[in-house]
C-alpha cells in the first residue's frame, strides 16, 4: 500500500493545530505538529514531510524565519503551504517562494480542497495522463498601477469580448489570481511594489496558479526591453513582454498570443 502522504503543521494557535490534524488525519495524510518555527526545525530532524504548512506570525520564530532556515539558496528543501494575515501578503510575495497561500480567517473545507491540490501536483497518481483540452480563452486579470492607463485597457479588453477582473499592484494580483485564476494574467511589467516579472515566476511556482498564461507589458521608449526579452524567450507561460502605444495595440497583441496558444493546443491533441 501506498505511504500515506506526510505533512508538518507549524501554527502556535494550539486548538488550530489540532484542528489541522484531526481534520488532515482523516482525509489520509500522516501529521505531525510543531507549535513555532523552533520547534518544527526539531520535528524535521526525524521528519520528512511531502508538505509544510506553515503559519507566519508565531512567538520565538515566525515563519519568514523558519522559512529562511530551510532555504537552500535557491529554493525551500521542502514544499510550503503558507498560512498569513492579510497584512503580511507583500513580505511574503517578497521573500517567500510556496506552493500556496491562505489568508485568515478561512474555512476549513477550504483549506482542505488546498492541500489535496497541491499533495496532487507533488505526488501524482501513477500512470496518470495528463490531457490537453483546446478551450476558449476569455479570462483576463489586469496589474497596473496607473489607475487611467489602466481603465484605457480595461475599456479596450472589454470591447474586445474579454472578461476582466483587475488589480492595482503586484501585491493584490496575485492574491486575485490565487482566488480565481484566469486565462491570462496581463501584468505591467514596471509595477512599485513587486515587478511584472517576479510576479509572473512567482505565481507559475504555486500549485493552484502554474497553468495562468503572463503576458507583460510596458508603456516605454527604449532598447533595453530586447535584454528583458530574451530572459523570457524560454519561461514557461511567460507569452511575451510588450512595448505598446495605445490600449488596442496591446489588446492585438494579447489576441496574436491567444492564437498561438490555440493552434499549439491542436496540435498536440492530434
Amino acid at each position: 500500500m501506498e505511504n500515506k502522504p506526510k505533512l508538518l503543521v507549524i501554527d502556535d494557535d494550539h486548538t488550530l493545530r489540532e484542528n489541522f490534524k484531526y481534520l488532515l488525519e482523516k482525509n489520509g495524510y500522516e501529521v505531525q505538529t510543531a507549535q513555532d518555527g523552533i520547534d518544527g526545525l526539531k520535528k524535521l530532524e526525524n521528519f520528512t514531510p511531502d508538505l509544510i504548512v506553515l503559519d507566519i506570525n508565531m512567538p520565538r520564530m515566525g515563519g519568514i524565519e523558519f522559512y529562511q532556515k530551510i532555504f537552500d539558496g535557491y529554493a525551500s528543501k521542502y514544499p510550503v503551504f503558507v498560512l498569513t494575515a492579510r497584512a503580511n501578503m507583500e513580505q511574503l510575495f517578497k521573500e517567500l517562494k510556496v506552493e500556496g497561500f491562505m489568508t485568515k480567517p478561512f474555512e476549513m473545507n477550504d483549506f482542505i480542497q488546498e492541500v489535496k491540490l497541491i499533495i496532487k501536483k507533488l505526488r501524482p497518481a501513477p500512470n496518470e495522463i495528463k490531457q490537453r483540452k483546446t478551450k476558449s480563452i476569455h479570462t483576463v486579470c489586469l496589474a497596473d498601477d496607473d489607475s487611467v492607463e489602466s481603465g484605457k485597457i480595461s475599456i479596450a479588453l472589454l470591447e474586445a469580448g474579454f472578461r476582466v477582473s483587475c488589480a492595482k499592484s503586484g501585491t493584490a494580483m496575485l492574491e486575485l489570481i490565487f482566488s480565481d485564476p484566469p486565462d491570462i494574467a496581463l501584468v505591467k511589467f514596471g509595477l512599485k511594489d513587486i515587478p511584472g516579472d517576479t510576479i509572473a515566476q512567482y505565481a507559475l511556482h504555486m500549485t493552484k496558479t502554474t497553468n495562468v498564461k503572463f503576458l507583460l507589458y510596458q508603456k516605454i521608449e527604449s532598447d533595453h526591453l530586447d535584454v528583458i526579452r530574451e530572459k523570457f524567450a524560454s519561461k514557461k507561460n511567460v507569452l511575451n513582454l510588450v512595448d505598446y502605444g495605445d490600449p488596442v495595440d496591446l489588446v492585438n497583441f494579447l489576441n496574436d498570443a491567444i492564437q498561438k496558444i490555440q493552434e499549439e493546443a491542436e496540435d498536440f491533441s492530434v
